[in-house]
């Protein structure tokens, strides 16, 4: 009997202990693993994108060059894998012999589409990181992303990828301009396409700096809680670290976005 009461009396000890209590809703109310992972990369592609952001504008143009290159590359080894002979409905055009200039030139435009994983891998990898690198130099010499940087980008994507894959023969220079400037239109049109049909409301007008801002940053999903807290484009000079804290920003966001502010002046403009 006696051991009894003791047991009962011990229990509610434990159950009275506030380390305990903690640990009871830690037990039950433990996080998720999946969702930890995936808060950890995020945080790490925010510092990665701030620490960009500070850099001079070669080192960021080479590093988003390097990555669009690799990101080419693998796509364009895939692509070759799968349209390599003996898979492919397009076979590799063999060279006939005695062939004129203009049968040359399409000639090395069909290889060019049709070559193997390593051909493919290198003419995707000078497409994409070039196309990256421009428009990388034109965000920063413009301030914005905006439709004469995207063409001037595909304009170059396209002349470089005419000039590696030997699609100009027998008059590279002039073919690497119209394959460049057909590159430019089709940019051209995909970009305003797509600022039509995402164009944001009136009402978001007064966010458009603090949407690129935060865009920048790579922070882009604390949109909301800038709407909600009412902080829009003219609360951005008047930003402090208890304002972005009352609307539940995480302190690492937190000192992204005023170490921004106070490094652009653009930012804090008054019209």
């Amino acid at each position: 009997m006696a051991d009894g009461t003791q047991g009962a009396s011990s229990a509610v000890a434990l159950k009275a202990s506030p380390s305990a209590a903690a640990m009871a809703r830690g037990l039950r109310g433990g996080s998720n693993p999946l969702e930890e992972w995936s808060a950890r990369v995020k945080a790490i592609e925010a510092r990665f994108r701030g620490w960009m952001a500070k850099q001079p504008i070669h080192i960021e143009a080479a590093a988003t060059t390097a990555v669009g290159a690799l990101q080419g590359g693998a796509l364009g080894m895939l692509m070759g894998s799968l349209t390599a002979d003996g898979g492919s409905p397009f076979p590799m055009p063999q060279t006939p012999p005695n062939a004129n200039p203009e049968a040359m030139a399409s000639l090395k435009q069909a290889q060019a589409l049709a070559g193997g994983p390593l051909v493919q891998a290198r003419n995707f990898a000078v497409m994409t990181g070039a196309n990256a690198g421009i428009s990388c130099v034109m965000r920063r010499i413009r301030g914005q992303e905006d439709i004469q940087g995207s063409m001037v980008a595909a304009f170059g994507s396209g002349a470089l990828f005419s000039i590696v894959s030997g699609m100009g023969t027998p008059n590279p220079v002039a073919n690497a301009i119209t394959t460049g400037a057909a590159f430019a239109v089709f940019q051209g049109g995909f970009f305003m396409i797509g600022q039509k049909f995402s164009k944001p409301p009136s009402e978001d007008t007064y966010y458009s700096r603090t949407r690129s801002m935060l865009h920048q940053l790579g922070l882009e999903k604390y949109e909301k809680n800038f709407k909600k807290g009412l902080l829009n484009d003219q609360t951005l000079p008047l930003l402090t670290d208890s304002a972005l804290r009352d609307v539940k920003i995480p302190p690492g966001p937190r000192l992204l976005i005023l170490d921004q502010i106070k490094r652009d002046p653009e930012l804090v403009r008054t019209k």
